[in-house]
Order: structure tokens, then C-alpha cells, then sequence
């Protein structure tokens, strides 16, 4: 709290000195393109941000102390609640954790582990149209705004279907799943991929080498390779700026090393690297990485771990976590960067003592006020859609 309220005088400072021919304005917590309940509080110089000040806690949940004073299972919808677009990869990376704890990761079957990769990767593909298709829109253009949520539709019948829900799953469980895939997924799913593969090229061909998309886009909000590892980037964000580092590749969690896929990252093609366009470019490429993921997961599931009358996805869900007290750290590559927990577990109990969920929106916004300096007021909110935030999980 002390660290909150020396940040809070500092701010305080700032506003205090301002110039006579600056201003302070309020961007937010209701201006659409904040994408939530983001308050911003700019010092202009005119059309000159001098300063961004960002103000978070409006979409306070209190997760960490929520999942203290239950037992894990009853956890895991909460932790869909974080990152409430991409759900599965935020599940996954919580039961990934307390299955390495309880040391049955080895025994969870290959169908269930593909299957868990199969609907994560979906949910990426799913988030990664919401980050395109609102950032198009920021920006002015309409059409692939529409044209991402309609793709985008299809893949929330697919999940829906799977787990019940549309949103929110539930669908994967410590020690399993909720449920096998319906019959007919495997087949729908192909259908799908067939029908997306010629959209996407028409939404990078509409969007990606636009003129004015990338006269808003290049060599603005330009974030140093540097800069994005001392502030924590991870992600899109951090490949970016030309870091090839995924947690799929480097942890080789799941059955990831079992798949073959690229790590795009930005190369300044239109601009610098590390700009906003480059941040765009590298989202759009790891749908097109993600596609090929489904593709070898549907495959797997169709020859070497079919769907057999006696596969039970609960067959080692455990009716109670009896954990020895430990401090543990799992991370997982989420849509949006590296999400991790931190669990202190206590002897033979299954309620953790502290569960703390470090969200990558948090440390992508934090680098703002340094991308936000001297750009226009247009540029930040190309700067700020380029960063992909979800309240759910900067706030908690």
C-alpha cells in the first residue's frame, strides 16, 4: 500500500505542476477505447499527451482472496473470470499447477492433454479476433471489426458445445475434463478450420497492408526490446519487439513439444520494430501458428488417441487436493502473455493459505506512461489497443 501511495503523490506532483497552456483530461473508465473500465488521466500540451497517468481498480474482484477461502476445484471458474476471453488458457494454466503439485502430471492421459490444447488453442484464435477486430475499430475501420466477430461466433458454438457454456467454461478440471468432446466435434471443428483459413486471408489482405491502417500504426508507440523485458512484457507485447519467447516453447508444457509450430515475432516491416504494427502482425500470425496446432491436435485424436467407450475424462479427477505445504509457481502462455500462479500451500489441506494470479494485461499496461510520452492524443489509443488489455485480469 505504501508503494500505492507514493505512485499516488507522484501523480499528484505532476498535476500539480503542469504548465499553464497544459491541460488534464480524463480518458475513461467509460470511453470505449479503453476497453473497459480503464481510466486514463492525460496532461496534454493541446494535442500533445505529456503525460498518461493510469488509474486501475474499478473492476476489482478480489480473486487472489477469493481462491483462499475455497478449495481448488471450486477455483477454477473463478479463474475463467480473469481474462474472461480466453478462459480455457487461463484454466489450464491453474490445474497445470496443482497437478504438478499433487505429482500427477505424468498420469494424465494423452486424449485429455490434446483435448486441452485442442479448445486452448480455439480460445486463443477466439481472443486474438477480439484484439484484431477492436483494434481495427479504434482505429476507424469498420469491416473487420464485423468480420472478426463473425469468425469469432463460430468457435463460441464449437466451445459452447464442448463444455455447456459460452464464455465461461468450467470445461477442464485438475486431474481431467468436464466432459469428453461431443460426437461430431472432431468433424465440425474441420469444417470450421476450412471455412476460417480463406477469411483470414481476406482480413489480412483488407487490414494488414491498408495505407491508412499502417500510417496510424507504424513506427508509433515503437517499444524497445530492452524496455519490454524490464517492465515485465510477455506475449504478443514482448514478440513484438523481436524476442522469440514463448512459454509453449520454452516450458514445453502439455503436450506442446509433441507439436510443430512458429513463434512469430515483429520485424519492422512497415516501420520500427517494436511498433504497433508489428504487435498487430504477430497476433495475426499466431492465429494462422494456432490453426496448424488444431490441425495436428484433431489429427492426434483422430488415429493414435481415438475416443473409446471405456475413456472416462474424470477418471482421475480427485475428490480432495491433500497437499504437503510447499510454495509453488506454474506459468503458462495466455493470448495476452505469460499468466502465472503462485500458490503456498498447507499440510494436508485442500484450501491454499495464498494463491496470487500474476496477469500479463497488468504488465503490458504498466509500460503505457512510457509509450504514451509526447504522441498524440489519436496515437495513444492506437498505442493502448495494440497493447490487447482485459480489465478482468488487470484489476482482479
Amino acid at each position: 500500500m505504501s508503494r500505492y501511495n507514493e505512485a499516488l503523490a507522484r501523480y499528484q506532483e505532476k498535476i500539480n505542476s503542469i504548465q499553464s497552456q497544459e491541460m488534464v483530461i480524463n480518458m475513461g473508465p467509460q470511453h470505449p477505447s479503453t476497453h473497459g473500465v480503464l481510466r486514463l488521466e492525460l496532461i496534454t500540451d493541446g494535442e500533445i499527451v505529456k503525460e498518461v497517468i493510469p488509474h486501475l481498480g474499478y473492476l476489482h474482484r478480489c480473486f487472489d482472496k477469493h481462491a483462499e477461502s475455497m478449495n481448488f476445484g471450486k477455483s477454477i471458474p473463478f479463474t475463467d473470470r480473469l481474462d474472461y476471453l480466453s478462459s480455457m488458457n487461463n484454466s489450464h494454466a491453474f490445474v497445470m499447477g496443482v497437478e504438478r503439485m499433487l505429482g500427477m502430471e505424468q498420469s494424465i492421459p494423452k486424449r485429455v492433454e490434446y483435448i486441452r490444447v485442442l479448445v486452448c488453442e480455439l480460445n486463443r484464435i477466439a481472443s486474438h479476433l477480439i484484439a484484431i477486430g477492436t483494434y481495427g475499430i479504434d482505429i476507424g475501420a469498420f469491416t473487420p471489426f464485423m468480420w472478426c466477430f463473425r469468425d469469432r461466433e463460430h468457435i463460441m458454438a464449437m466451445l459452447e458445445w464442448a463444455s455447456g457454456s459460452r464464455m465461461l467454461y468450467n470445461y477442464i478440471w485438475v486431474g481431467g475434463l468436464f466432459y469428453d468432446l461431443p460426437v461430431g466435434f472432431e468433424a465440425r471443428c474441420r469444417e470450421f478450420l476450412d471455412y476460417f483459413k480463406p477469411k483470414l486471408d481476406e482480413l489480412d489482405e483488407i487490414l494488414t497492408n491498408n495505407q491508412i491502417f499502417i500510417a496510424r500504426t507504424a513506427n508509433i508507440g515503437v517499444l524497445p526490446a530492452d524496455v519490454a523485458i524490464n517492465y515485465g512484457c510477455s506475449g504478443p507485447m514482448l514478440r513484438g519487439s523481436g524476442i522469440k519467447w514463448d512459454l509453449r516453447r520454452v516450458d514445453g508444457y502439455s503436450v506442446y513439444p509433441e507439436l510443430e509450430f512458429d513463434i512469430p515475432v515483429g520485424e519492422g516491416k512497415m516501420g520500427q520494430k517494436g511498433d504497433c504494427w508489428d504487435r498487430y502482425k504477430v497476433r495475426v500470425d499466431e492465429v494462422r501458428e494456432s490453426v496448424r496446432i488444431i490441425e495436428q491436435c484433431l489429427a492426434r485424436l483422430s488415429s493414435d488417441f481415438k475416443r473409446t467407450p471405456e475413456f472416462d475424462p474424470r477418471a482421475l479427477v480427485p475428490k480432495k487436493v491433500n497437499l504437503k505445504a510447499q510454495d509453488y509457481y506454474v506459468r503458462a502462455e495466455n493470448p495476452k502473455g505469460e499468466l502465472g500462479f503462485y500458490f503456498v500451500t498447507q499440510e494436508r489441506s485442500d484450501i491454499p493459505r495464498r494463491v496470487k494470479a500474476r496477469g500479463p494485461s497488468f504488465n503490458n499496461l504498466s509500460v503505457l506512461p512510457a509509450l504514451g510520452k509526447d504522441v498524440l492524443i489519436a496515437d495513444l489509443i492506437a498505442i493502448l489497443g495494440s497493447i490487447d488489455i482485459v480489465l478482468g485480469e488487470v484489476d482482479r
